[in-house]
């Protein structure tokens, strides 16, 4: 199953959101088709039984059972040997972005930045090991390929090589980013990305400090990025606000005089309204 739950006697615990539930009111079924379908990403658009059940931890006759209700319900399709997403499935997405307050709030702001600078700004929460992108703007005229992983909203990126995730791993109690290091390992994407753990918390720490991270090439060659934590008004951190650019078309320098400022501004201001 994609989420890690423990047993006690009476009650459930989730470690990744620290929710529990009463073991009598867990519904194993759900959980299960759950799985399934967090299965599916942008790395593995489609999925055989046998995949299914090995990325579950389910058997393959379980994982066939899950796999033909969801097709049948129409979240899933099937070629008659892989299983893939249905837009369906967008449905739900669709409800979060239009009913969720920061979407909608962020987006006015984004878009004011983009026609400031021509640049692109997204927010994004963390989940799990991924930094997910909820509301974002571009450009018009942009057309430099800045990742091969678009910028459609949903998009989710390892959260220790980019700015927006270590943001957000920065503002966790040390103890929670020890767990999230034993749990999601470190993985080198390119030759500048931090796998060591000691060094990864340190940085961690004066990124925290500095209350603004600056990344370059950890994720992908030519791409950089800087962002800023965004406070609710209780000042706990909820998502983080930031730039991605080709370094062919801007240097640290001017991200961090030039755009640093813009960022932390529209923080403030969405701190103010949310």
């Amino acid at each position: 199953m994609s989420k890690t739950v423990q047993h006690s006697e009476k009650q459930l615990h989730n470690q990744d959101n620290k929710k529990n539930i009463r073991h009598e009111d867990f519904v194993a079924g759900i959980s299960k088709g759950m799985a399934i379908l967090d299965s599916f990403g942008t790395d593995r658009h489609r999925l055989n039984i046998s995949m299914a059940a090995e990325r579950t931890g389910m058997t393959r006759a379980a994982a066939r059972r899950h796999l033909l209700t969801l097709e049948y319900l129409g979240y899933l399709e099937s070629d008659g040997h892989y299983f893939y997403l249905t837009p369906k499935i967008l449905k739900f997405s669709g409800s979060y972005l239009g009913g969720a307050q920061l979407p909608k709030m962020s987006q006015p702001l984004l878009n004011l930045l983009t026609n400031q600078t021509s640049l692109i700004f997204s927010v994004m929460v963390l989940d799990g090991y991924e930094a997910i992108t909820i509301a974002r703007s571009a450009a018009h005229q942009q057309t430099d390929r800045v990742n091969p992983y678009g910028l459609h909203l949903g998009n989710r990126l390892p959260a220790h090589a980019t700015s927006a995730g270590k943001i957000l791993l920065a503002h966790l109690e040390r103890h929670e980013q020890i767990e999230w290091l034993e749990k999601y390992p470190l993985q080198r994407l390119t030759k500048y990305t931090i796998v060591d753990n000691q060094l990864f918390l340190e940085l961690l720490y004066e990124i925290k400090e500095d209350d603004w991270c600056y990344s370059c090439e950890e994720h992908e060659l030519g791409v950089h990025a800087l962002a800023v934590p965004i406070y609710d008004h209780k000042f706990k951190v909820i998502a983080a606000l930031n730039i991605v650019s080709p370094t062919v078309r801007t240097t640290k320098d001017y991200l961090v005089q030039n755009i640093l400022p813009l960022l932390q501004e529209t923080a403030r201001e969405l701190r103010n309204i949310l």
